[in-house]
């Protein structure tokens, strides 16, 4: 009975992660736009994994620059700026024009794909 009721409470914590997660997904959409499925697979493409933490993506645990973790929740992009969606997406384009004294590259990132990876963001709470 132990067994049966530990994995009935194992499945309903795993269907209210899952549930918190799209709920997740469902307001940076909205509130962003873009697409965090591909987002999050764009953050390996252009390299973001290489220099940052970035929760959800195996491996994604480097140190060179701040995690990423929390980006929902945070006050400010690049801590110069107010965290809105278009402030993030501009800083993911081109952080340099933002900040001079950055060490985060201009990685040329596309509008669409800019708009995708801070709906990724702005999943993590």
């Amino acid at each position: 009975m132990i067994r049966r009721g530990g994995c009935l409470l194992s499945l309903l914590l795993t269907a209210a992660l899952v549930g918190c997660d799209d709920e997740a997904n469902q307001t940076a959409i909205a509130t962003v736009g873009g697409d965090p499925t591909h987002g999050r697979a764009l953050m390996t493409a252009y390299g973001c994994t290489a220099c940052h933490t970035v929760p959800g993506i195996h491996g994604a645990n480097a140190l060179v620059g701040p995690p990423l973790t929390s980006m929902a929740s945070r006050g400010y992009v690049g801590g110069v700026m107010p965290n809105t969606p278009k402030n993030l997406i501009t800083w993911i384009q081109n952080p340099t024009a933002v900040d001079g004294k950055t060490a985060m590259p201009n990685l040329h990132v596309t509008d669409k794909d800019a708009r995708d990876i801070a709906t990724y963001l702005y999943t993590l709470r």
